[in-house]
């Protein structure tokens, strides 16, 4: 059996902590075990961390005439003081990250966020709450050719307290996907660095993250793959499964068996064998290689099988190509997008699983995590 270095645990998203005030509230003298939350509620629930969010995305969005930028949460949302220092904080480093973006070359001019309740439950005064949140964010035509533009579905956590007099105070919120920060969480929390086993694999070159890049630009139908229907895949299933495949959004994350299949869709051939052997890549169903799911597995294979080779810059990606990210620099890769769009300005927007993510371009992700090692692959 070939050894395998361990791949880390999915990247875990940012914690920031956040409070609202809501019409109604349980007593802290309600009963002993968790209750679902009645329909007002979490209505009121809905609406605390749709105001906490929409500020956030708000703080992306280029300044226009008669639009609100006080770099303060909503004057409604009621939240402990620390919690409201911290989310002061959020705004301030998403208002960063617009600069960094704009300095690209890249702007949004409108942005759409909505969120709704999956599970409310409360306890003895204590509420947990889980949502799905939905944004889209418009791009700016800066050059004409931008898409029109990126989304993502994500989903978090809120834990919140009830107040004597009624009313509730959210106390956190807590990203639950795993994967790239969605571009309106500010801050990108640290991984457990894996330590390499000492084995030695075909891992690659990292690439540079240099903006602007040499084109590279390739066929995308007529030749051995169609590209142009890895990203029609993509853009389809990256918010609605496909449900042909199984999920591994909680064994890791999803992003490698999503481009697995946008690859598959496109033409590469299954490479039947041993689930543990790099050297393999296929899906059948009940099982899988690791080099489907796996991250680290999938370069393996890819760079081995000649499947694929590495590009020197990110920015040289095209349409169906692969960027792959090492977030902590441990030599361990931790997440895999496709490329889906490419603008005639040379920037490459990417569709992902883990956080959900249609045609995020890599400037926002470098913008995120301009430490981070990038792996660019032209398949």
């Amino acid at each position: 059996m070939i050894p395998k270095r361990f791949r880390p645990a999915a990247i875990a998203a940012l914690t920031v902590a956040l409070a609202s005030g809501s019409m109604l509230a349980y007593s802290a003298s309600a009963g002993t075990g968790p209750e679902a939350a009645d329909r007002a509620t979490s209505e009121a629930f809905a609406r605390m961390a749709e105001d906490v969010l929409s500020e956030r995305t708000q703080a992306l969005v280029e300044d226009q005439p008669g639009r609100r930028h006080s770099g303060q949460t909503p004057a409604k949302t009621r939240m402990s003081a620390q919690l409201k220092k911290d989310e002061e904080a959020a705004i301030s480093s998403l208002r960063s990250r617009r600069t960094r973006l704009a300095d690209l070359g890249e702007a949004y001019t409108g942005a759409d966020t909505r969120v709704a309740v999956d599970r409310a439950t409360v306890a003895g005064g204590k509420a947990t709450v889980q949502v799905t949140e939905q944004t889209t964010l418009t791009y700016k035509k800066l050059r004409g050719d931008e898409p029109a533009t990126t989304d993502f579905r994500t989903r978090y956590e809120l834990t919140l307290t009830s107040k004597r007099g009624g009313g509730w105070e959210l106390t956190s919120i807590k990203s639950q996907d795993s994967g790239p920060v969605a571009i309106n969480e500010p801050v990108a929390a640290k991984v457990n660095v894996v330590k390499d086993d000492g084995n030695q694999y075909p891992d690659g070159t990292p690439a540079s993250t240099k903006y602007p890049a040499p084109a590279k630009p390739k066929a995308k139908t007529g030749g051995t793959y169609d590209y142009a229907a890895m990203a029609k895949y993509a853009e389809k299933y990256w918010s609605n499964y496909n449900p042909a495949y199984r999920k591994f959004n909680g064994a890791g994350g999803d992003c490698t068996n999503f481009i697995s299949q946008a690859l598959k869709a496109g033409g590469w051939k299954a490479v039947p064998g041993s689930t543990s052997d790099y050297r393999n890549w296929w899906y059948d169903g009940a099982r899988q290689s690791d080099s489907w799911v796996g991250a680290n597995e999938f370069a393996w294979f890819t760079l081995s099988n000649k499947r694929a080779a590495n590009l020197a810059s990110v920015y040289q990606t095209d349409v169906g190509d692969i960027v792959q990210v090492d977030f902590n620099k441990d030599g361990s890769k931790d997440h895999s997008m496709m490329v889906t769009y490419r603008s005639s300005a040379g920037m490459p927007y990417l569709t992902y699983h883990s956080t959900n993510t249609y045609r995020k371009s890599l400037a926002s992700i470098i913008a995120s995590y301009p430490d981070a090692v990038y792996y660019a692959y032209r398949t």
